[in-house]
């Protein structure tokens, strides 16, 4: 066992020659580093001989484990020699980071840029949901030396959260998509939810780092003040100005300052989805990515993994929203449901997680809201639906919502699907 007396620049020359980073022995493969994470349920110094045993070049631990193997490289703290390990990486990269987080559509946003970029450029971008204190810094390190730009996306639940991500990832662009209703508890209200995503332009604002922003809402405007440099986006100004042209089904946006883009046909489900459009233009633009690009990139995007996805099922048509949902997401996605020329629409919405004391009232207040329109059905599944008054169809869970959904046998249907991802409201089509 070899203790870390030489510090980050040792374990970064192990990684140069083995530049693999692996948390889980189930998807370790030969060569990989594995650094054994700890948490409340979970012990991963206990499975560092195995790790060894599958083929891991080296095993970070932070406890004894009673092994004699010069593979074995002992540290105070895993994750915080994980996080140090990105950190020194990020600093050898001479290359663009743009930091993206919002409560709503960062996902989205992210693969649209990454889309829009890598059509032009060497990009490397957060896959699937690595957006949290250990998917971050493992992003960071799944940058090869050959990056001319990244993508980094960032979730947070509570304050100093997004500054603690900054403080390692180092970034010189952001993004803030929207501040809504979402992750209530941990942020404590609207303001406590801006506080906390504000904490990216706070870095950008004392690094002279650069931000993008939408301009169609003031309080992201008032947000990026003093920021050294400020790309607008938006309805009506900007450096990219675009409109949207029909929404029924596909979001098809009209790029009105640039006559080269003119109109870009979407494969993506909702009004909503427009500053996300937008911002990968803006971007695109900034970065000097040609038109025809930028245009294709977005227009052969199609969502994946329960994000607005368009299902075509016998007769009905499916929108499946059901990896995440709060407050403002439910509303844009209900009232975007609405709009469509449909004459038979159910809905079914599954429970808000992470809302806290304000649970009970949001439900409340969506259910009334659900209430100012005319549905062929509404169901509503678990959560704090359980515990509000309203009149329509109510299941505890996914499986009777699917159960009750296979029975009734819908034809020439419209339905909306969407649910916070604990809900699993995908289970309704399975």
């Amino acid at each position: 066992m070899m203790n870390n007396n030489q510090g980050i620049e040792y374990i970064y020359e192990l990684f140069l020659l083995n530049p693999s980073i692996i948390t889980d022995t189930r998807k370790l493969k030969n060569g990989d580093i594995f650094f054994a994470l700890s948490g409340p349920n979970f012990n991963g110094n206990l499975f560092a001989k195995i790790a060894l045993e599958l083929g891991a070049s080296y095993a970070v631990i932070d406890q004894d484990i009673n092994e004699k193997d010069n593979r074995l490289i002992k540290v105070n703290d895993v994750l915080k020699t994980l996080q140090d390990l990105a950190k020194y990486h990020r600093q050898q990269l001479n290359i663009p980071i743009i930091a993206i987080t919002g409560s709503n559509g960062k996902t989205t946003t992210k693969e649209l840029i990454s889309s829009v970029l890598a059509s032009h450029f060497k990009t490397y971008t957060t896959q699937g949901n690595l957006n949290n204190h250990i998917g971050v810094p493992l992003t960071l390190l799944s940058i090869h030396l050959d990056a001319e730009i990244a993508i980094i996306e960032m979730g947070a639940n509570h304050q100093k959260e997004i500054a603690s991500y900054c403080s390692y990832t180092l970034p010189n662009f952001g993004i803030i998509t929207n501040c809504g209703k979402a992750h209530l508890e941990g942020f404590g209200g609207i303001e406590g939810v801006r506080k906390g995503k504000g904490e990216l332009f706070d870095f950008l604002r004392n690094t002279n780092g650069k931000a993008f922003v939408f301009s169609d809402y003031d309080y992201l405007n008032e947000m990026s003040k003093g920021i050294s440099e400020v790309i607008n986006y938006g309805t009506k100004q900007g450096s990219t100005i675009g409109k949207i042209v029909s929404n029924d089904p596909f979001l098809t946006v009209n790029i009105e300052n640039n006559q080269d883009l003119d109109k870009i046909n979407t494969k993506l489900v909702g009004d909503y989805n427009l500053p996300n459009v937008l911002c990968a233009v803006a971007i695109g633009q900034y970065f000097k990515v040609p038109n025809d690009k930028i245009k294709n990139a977005i227009e052969s995007y199609t969502p994946s993994n329960s994000r607005s996805q368009l299902i075509s099922k016998d007769s009905n048509t499916i929108i499946l929203d059901a990896y995440n949902a709060n407050p403002t997401s439910m509303k844009a996605a209900i009232n975007n449901f609405a709009s469509l020329r449909a004459i038979h629409k159910v809905l079914f919405i599954g429970g808000m997680m992470e809302l806290g004391e304000n649970s009970i009232q949001e439900h409340q207040q969506l259910a009334d809201y659900i209430n100012n329109y005319n549905w062929k059905k509404v169901v509503l599944v678990g959560g704090d639906f359980a515990n509000i008054n309203h009149t329509f169809i109510f299941f505890k869970d996914s499986y009777e919502a699917k159960d009750w959904f296979v029975k009734e046998a819908f034809s020439d249907c419209h339905i909306l699907i969407k649910g916070s991802r604990s809900m699993k409201m995908e289970n309704i089509l399975n």
